[in-house]
Parts: C-alpha cells; structure tokens; sequence
C-alpha cells in the first residue's frame, strides 16, 4: 500500500469512542483489572526500589503519581515505573498470536497521563484500545521475523501503542500521528536475550516513558521520516528482515479492535511453559510423591525450548525454565509468585527435580500443550497429555478468576485498599477523572 504509514496515521487521528463496540469495552476492561493487579503486585518489588534510586535525581517535578507507589514524579519517569512494576513479574496478558504483552506498555503510560491530566473513564478506554490495537495489529504483521530476530516485541512494539494513545489524548493531527509514530520507530528497542533479569521487566517501562516523549514531540512539531513503518530503511526493513504483512496490519483498521486474542496468566511466567506447571500439578495430585520420580520427558512445542530452556540460578530465570515449571509443579503442585524467587531456585528439592527433566521439542505441537512421561523409580510410567492450559483463548480466565489473581498478588496495599481499587477498575469507563483511581493506588 503507497502511503502506509500516512493512512495509519490517518485513520487513528480521526477515531472517535463510539467505535468502541460493547465487546471491546467489556475486554478492555478485563485488561486494565488484569494490568492493575499486576503492576500494583509488581509495586514494592527491588527493581522498582533500584529504578527509583539510580533514576530518581533525573526526574522533574513530582506531579505524577506511579501505581502502588508513594513517590511522585513527572510523567515520563511514571511511565516508567508503572510499566516495570506491571512486567517485573511476568504476570500481565499476552497475545500469543505474537507472544506480545501489549498492555504493559499502553496501559502504564495513560496511567502516567491520568495521573497529571483529567481524563474521563470513556476518553482512557478509547486511548487504550486504539494503542492496545496498534501493537497487536503491528506485532501480528512483522510475527514471527521480528520475534525471532531477538527483540523483545513488548518493548519494541509497545512503544507505537504508547505513543498512538499519548497522541489521541493529546489531539494530535494527521501528520502530527505520524511523527509520533516515527518517533516511536527510532526509539524501539528491548532484546530476548534479557529474559530472567530485571531488563526484561524495564521494556515495557522504557516503551511507555519514550511513548509519551515521542507524542509530545510530535505534538510540538518535531517531524521525523515519512515511511516509519514500510520504508526500506523503517521498521519492518530493518527489524523484521522486511516482513510486513499489510492485509494483516490493515484488515478492518479503525473499525475493529483485536483484543479477541488476548490471554490473561494463571502462572507468573512464560507463557509457553503454563501448560507444563498445570499437567505436573496434576501428576503430583494424583497422588505421585517427588522423591518416588526417576525421570520426566516432557514433549512440548519447539518455541517452549526457544523461551524457555534457561538453568536457573535466580528466580527471575526461573521464570523461563521449562526444568523449574516441571519441577514445582511436581514437588509443590502449584506455581505462585512464592516459586519464583531466589529462595525457590535454591531449594533443595526443586533444584533435584529439574535435574531429572528432559524436554523435546516436537514439530508440529501446539505451545498450548504438553506431553509428560514419568517414570517412577519402581518402573512405573505415567504418561499424560494436556491439550490446552489454563489461561489460553480456549480456557480463558473468567472474572471471578482475575479477581482472585488480582487479590492475591498485591503487597504493597492493605485488603481493604486493594478490594476497593479492584471495585474501581471496573467501572473505569464510568468515571469522570481516571486520576482518582490513579490516586487511590497509593499506600495509605
């Protein structure tokens, strides 16, 4: 298409809500819950501690609240701290049609707007599906190439979404939208090779925080290429070895919003490697005791030993490790934040029990299910397959669930606070000033 990214920008400068139909809104909805449980859960974690310290003396004036936290800051460096605190876990939605956590970075940077500016809950909503939209339809077109290359697409996609629902809130125009986007072109960044480290959780921060810069930017003319998108030398080119499929990005734009593919975790881990905790938990309740298993393969699809092949040393890693997913849902039978930390990876029976776990990787499997073969020391085998996780489009979370997800994970307020934010996000696109809610997670 002549114009690509011209018409992209177009069309996303002259959307209005009322094309947010009630499927939409009921969804989006369910991912701004889903986002903040996980970035208050994410809030008093020790990357957020060290951020704050390191890059606390760079900020300017503290008109922003972040989530969860007391510390004020400006609005770029809350976006920041937002998107850390919501990824840090490894616990927000994911896109497995291109294994993108799109609202990390969308959703943390109108929080940091919300938290400044007055915005209506219906005005937050619209910016957020129009962002939410654009990284998964740009995720989606460059899939797998870009993926594969080594970017960490929540980070380096994510960045168009922010920069997109910064740039409708602040009313950008035409070409004002494709500088945003260009902006947000020549900032993407966020590598796969941070997977089990703080870093990881920083690229949806980073996307956030350079997603407002960028709309601002645009907004006070600064111009940039006009073919961010399509052009030999813009994204796709140089990131996805030149793979955008545009009946993909362009099919129904303006007119549909693809959060039908979205999934909201069980487990705060890699996607890929659900299925391996819940069918081990499985095992174990059927009554298998750790110390009576010799040896366990487990069949899984190739990209779960792309993600996830890591030998942890820290939980972080853990988090990517198809050894430890196995192990603790063989030894404690379930997959908490409590199996993800430094504590757990140094336990003495997990660290056993991976050492006992082959996987192999069979073409042709789905990433949504798993083979186990365990055999026990007395020769026995129990062989069981589970075709689809917990979590997955087929098996979605229900409400109640991401209730319970969202209670369950937050330290950093009291029960009372938190029940009474979970109440709120709710009923977001009712609210008059978004900011409340934004006020409402700090600590009392």
């Amino acid at each position: 298409m002549q114009d690509l990214s011209r018409h992209f920008a177009e069309t996303l400068a002259a959307s209005q809500p009322d094309s947010l139909d009630d499927a939409t809104v009921t969804e989006a909805h369910r991912a701004l819950v889903n986002f903040m449980g996980v970035a208050l859960g994410g809030a008093d974690h020790e990357a957020m501690d060290i951020t704050l310290k390191a890059l606390g003396q760079f900020t300017g004036p503290g008109t922003a609240a972040v989530l969860g936290r007391r510390e004020t800051v400006d609005m770029s460096m809350a976006g920041l701290l937002n998107g850390i605190s919501s990824h840090i876990h490894d616990f927000d939605d994911t896109t497995p049609s291109n294994y993108i956590h799109p609202t990390s970075p969308v959703a943390s940077a109108l929080f940091a707007w919300a938290a400044v500016h007055p915005i209506s809950g219906r005005d937050f909503l619209h910016a957020f599906a129009l962002g939410f939209d654009v990284v998964t339809r740009i995720g989606d077109a460059t899939y797998p190439n870009h993926y594969q290359a080594g970017w960490h697409s929540t980070g380096s996609i994510g960045i168009f979404g922010a920069a997109v629902a910064i740039g409708r809130l602040l009313g950008l125009d035409a070409q004002q939208m494709l500088w945003a986007i260009g902006m947000a072109g020549t900032q993407a960044s966020g590598l796969r090779d941070n997977f089990g480290s703080m870093a990881k959780g920083f690229h949806p921060g980073h996307a956030a925080r350079c997603g407002i810069e960028a709309a601002f930017l645009a907004q006070a003319g600064f111009n940039t290429g006009n073919t961010p998108l399509e052009g030999p030398r813009g994204f796709a080119a140089v990131t996805a070895g030149g793979m955008l499929d545009v009946d993909n990005l362009m099919d129904r734009f303006g007119s549909h919003y693809r959060f039908e593919g979205i999934t909201y975790k069980p487990y705060p881990c890699g996607i890929v490697i659900h299925p391996t905790i819940e069918l081990c938990s499985s095992i174990h309740a059927e009554g298998t005791a750790p110390e009576q298993v010799e040896k366990v393969e487990l069949q899984v699809a190739p990209i779960v030993r792309d993600l996830c092949d890591q030998r942890p040393t820290r939980g972080l890693q853990g988090k990517f490790s198809i050894y430890h997913a196995a192990a603790i849902g063989l030894v404690r039978a379930q997959g908490r934040l409590s199996e993800f930390t430094d504590e757990a990876i140094a336990d003495p029976a997990l660290a056993a029990m991976r050492d006992r776990v082959t996987p192999v990787a069979v073409d042709g499997q789905s990433a949504d299910s798993v083979r186990a073969i365990v055999t026990l020391k007395d020769g026995t085998v129990i062989d069981r397959f589970l075709p689809e996780s917990l979590g997955n489009v087929k098996r979605p979370l229900s409400n109640d669930q991401l209730n319970d997800k969202f209670l369950n994970q937050i330290t950093a307020l009291g029960g009372d606070q938190a029940q009474q934010v979970l109440d709120a996000c709710w009923k977001l696109g009712e609210m008059e000033n978004v900011g409340d809610l934004v006020r409402a997670t700090v600590p009392r």
